[in-house]
């Protein structure tokens, strides 16, 4: 808690007291109360007990320690792409993918009224998905660990020239002043959370369903083009592919993948069978069912 800054430190230590009395209800999220992963597990879990973690490693830490029943991860952002780490984090950590949220992501400049605002502190991801709202107005992005964090940072700093990009909710917690609106690069700016549990979901996923997974293929030619072409005879969905290296070889590329179905759909299971022929390995992650459609639109 001791890195928080200390705005952020009665509302942290009033909610971990909280999810620790109720663990089987307790959501795990990384950020200062009022981030977007706070809002979202609200959204996700209406009757949890959020639960407050400095980094996504403490989050994860909590589920394997029964601090808490679910994570509530952000993995991908439509405007910013992936979100750091995540790919290595999700496997080591040994938990599954029970579920899916998404959420409209709206930002706002926020601060202490006084002078020109000249510097924006927030996440990597949140100044990434600004960067032109910023560059406009010449304000200098500043890293901080996550976007209620910096504005609680802002609320201790008390210096007018620095503000924070956060959700509206920060401002209220933090009792900061909303300078700027709508600072995100397009409307449709969306984040896909992934909720993990010890786990797998007891009763088996009905309706539509994704399953994510992660695979390394052998260091041949064409290793990748072989790999995948079992989901592609067998007219499997895939909607996600991004590779990533692990070490410093650089010769050994893993994947992080998902597609539509479970390895218990016979073309899916002849998918898998294909593709466990031509890797070194393959790490199923999580069967959910879908919170959105995925689907495609011809154009004839």
């Amino acid at each position: 808690m001791e890195s928080y800054p200390a705005p952020a430190r009665d509302m942290v230590a009033a909610l971990t007291k909280a999810a620790a009395q109720h663990p089987g209800s307790a959501i795990a999220f990384q950020g200062a109360p009022g981030c977007n992963s706070h809002i979202a597990a609200g959204e996700a879990f209406p009757d949890g007990a959020p639960l407050p973690c400095y980094s996504f490693e403490d989050a994860l830490d909590a589920v394997r320690e029964g601090r808490a029943a679910r994570a509530l991860i952000p993995i991908e952002n439509s405007l910013h792409g992936r979100v750091a780490d995540i790919h290595f984090l999700l496997p080591e950590s040994g938990l599954t993918i029970v579920g899916e949220h998404f959420m409209p992501i709206r930002y706002c400049l926020m601060g202490l009224r006084g002078a020109p605002i000249a510097e924006a502190m927030s996440h990597p991801q949140a100044l990434g998905q600004c960067r032109h709202w910023l560059r406009a107005r010449g304000i200098k992005p500043v890293v901080d660990s996550d976007t209620a964090g910096a504005a609680a940072a802002v609320a201790e700093i008390g210096n007018p020239a620095i503000g924070a990009i956060a959700p509206r909710l920060a401002a209220e917690l933090y009792g900061l002043e909303i300078l700027g609106e709508g600072l995100e690069d397009s409307d449709d700016n969306t984040t896909r959370f992934v909720m993990l549990a010890r786990e797998a979901e007891k009763r088996p996923v009905t309706g539509p369903c994704m399953t994510s997974f992660t695979f390394e293929v052998k260091n041949v030619p064409a290793a990748l083009y072989k790999a995948l072409g079992g989901f592609a005879t067998e007219g499997v969905n895939m909607t996600k592919l991004e590779s990533y290296q692990r070490g410093a070889s650089f010769a050994a590329t893993e994947f992080f993948t998902d597609v539509e179905g479970s390895p218990d759909d016979p073309a899916v299971k002849r998918a898998f069978q294909e593709l466990e022929f031509h890797t070194k390995w393959v790490r199923i992650l999580g069967t959910y069912a879908q919170a959105r459609p995925r689907i495609l639109d011809y154009m004839f």
